[in-house]
């Protein structure tokens, strides 16, 4: 992995963590691809949910920068397997929901794009 695409993977990765705290839908449309969406297991279930759809709900809530929630975000592991491909593990928190993403990167016109979010989520009392 160059240093280059390193930066710019973690840089993509923050990017996503701010608009996630700051509730900033645009931050995080402009990380996300089009295409892309939200997996995740509940009770039971594959559920998905598409990008757009995310957007809009994070557009709706309080974000947890205005509620003054604490922050807690980092990269746990990053892994690129070729030019244009990348998974990075991430944990964040939106008290009381902590998560452990799972993030599918690709690099498309020279910038790196979250393709594929599949999340657990755990919520603490």
């Amino acid at each position: 992995m160059s240093n280059t695409d390193r930066a710019a993977i973690e840089q993509t990765i923050q990017t996503y963590f701010d608009g996630l705290y700051e509730g900033n839908a645009d931050k995080i449309a402009s990380v996300f691809h089009e295409s892309s969406a939200l997996t995740w297991d509940q009770d039971g279930k594959i559920s998905i949910l598409p990008r757009d759809a995310w957007l809009k709900l994070l557009r709706e809530r309080p974000s947890a920068q205005s509620k003054g929630l604490a922050r807690d975000d980092a990269i746990l592991m990053l892994d690129q397997s070729g030019p244009t491909t990348a998974f990075v593990k991430v944990k964040c928190q939106i008290p009381p929901r902590y998560f452990h993403d799972y993030l599918n990167l690709i690099k498309s016109d020279g910038r790196w794009v979250i393709v594929q979010k599949i999340y657990a989520v755990e919520v603490r009392q």
